[in-house]
């Protein structure tokens, strides 16, 4: 068997200090003492610490390539506004540095684990992003593990030397509440994402309790972003006796499926009930009414995201940084509650 490289972290360990003061004295930056950094550089030759590893991938030739998994599958692609925006931002950002992008596809969480762990072996990349945490998520720890520096995209999330980028999409859900109440609306339903997701969780507890606020009946219905259950959630929400008089989806694809099951019904759409999406894409724009939206730049998001991922692989500190909020976009699925 092949001995394991040794890590930054295994330095730290050795030298008795942080794996960021490991990186500063590694790439020649101020923050430390002299005699820390001839310690560090000590430590790093005696245990034949390699130039090539994540410490050096932006100022090196061997790693230049930073890593994002999707568990979702590469077909959705084509409808997905969120994912494609998302690495298309961090795709421009990386060009610009002229660093490379490795995305993976994968069906599950075994399996993005095993990728992680493929790659930090191979060095591969010099740090990775990390979409849809859920509570409890085996790969914070994995990070740290693996002392491969990473970045959650979405939070804000907290765990030993992790950096996360996020919006205040609570805001934006609680405002999305206010509006429609104001138009007369006291039953709202929900449409979510799949439920152990924690973007999920703050946006439905969120709802849950702007609707109390407001005097709304809320209601939450779990899903997980596709158009198939889109559409099932509608169907069975507009078959109600006591339906509800407006409908928030949590992405644009659930939100133009449930129009079209609107239609096939022959319920009107503000006149019955009102929708609306907490995405937007160009599909939002041209179906018939065009959906009242949540709109956020996702492009800048991915950038955003990748700036920071860039600053932490350098060294930088673990930080929490606050993006945009989502703004709300009045358009035509969104009218007075039908009485």
């Amino acid at each position: 068997m092949t001995r394991q490289q040794p890590t930054m972290a295994d330095i730290a360990r050795q030298a008795g200090v942080s794996r960021v003061a490991v990186s500063y004295a590694l790439n020649g930056r101020p923050g430390v003492s002299d005699e820390v950094r001839e310690r560090i550089v000590r430590i790093a030759r005696e245990v034949g610490f390699s130039a090539n590893g994540p410490a050096q991938a932006l100022h090196g030739t061997v790693v230049r390539a930073v890593g994002l998994t999707m568990r979702r599958p590469s077909a959705a692609f084509h409808v997905e506004v969120f994912r494609r925006e998302l690495i298309s931002g961090v795709q421009s950002e990386l060009m610009a540095r002229e660093i490379g992008l490795a995305l993976q596809f994968v069906d599950g969480l075994d399996a993005e684990i095993e990728v992680y762990r493929r790659w930090s072996a191979d060095r591969r990349v010099a740090g990775v992003l990390l979409c849809d945490l859920v509570a409890d998520d085996p790969r914070v720890a994995l990070m740290a593990a693996l002392d491969l520096p990473a970045v959650v995209v979405g939070g804000p999330v907290t765990g030993p030397g992790l950096s996360s980028v996020w919006s205040d999409d609570g805001a934006a859900v609680a405002a999305s509440v206010r509006y429609l109440a104001g138009l007369g609306h006291r039953r709202i339903t929900r449409v979510g994402g799949p439920p152990r997701m924690l973007h999920t969780v703050l946006r439905s507890e969120t709802f849950l309790a702007a609707c109390a606020q407001a005097g709304v009946r809320g209601t939450v219905l779990d899903s997980d972003y596709t158009g198939e259950s889109g559409a099932q959630a509608t169907r069975r929400m507009l078959s109600a006796r006591e339906r509800p008089t407006a409908i928030c989806y949590d992405n644009d694809v659930m939100a133009v499926a449930g129009l079209a099951v609107a239609a096939e019904m022959g319920i009107a759409v503000p006149g019955d009930v009102s929708m609306m999406a907490y995405e937007d894409s160009p599909l939002c724009q041209v179906v018939h009414p065009p959906l009242t939206v949540l709109r956020r730049d996702i492009v800048g998001y991915g950038a955003h995201a990748a700036r920071l991922l860039l600053d932490v692989i350098a060294g930088g500190p673990p930080t929490s940084v606050l993006d945009h909020a989502a703004t709300l976009v009045a358009r035509d699925s969104v009218g007075p509650a039908a009485s």
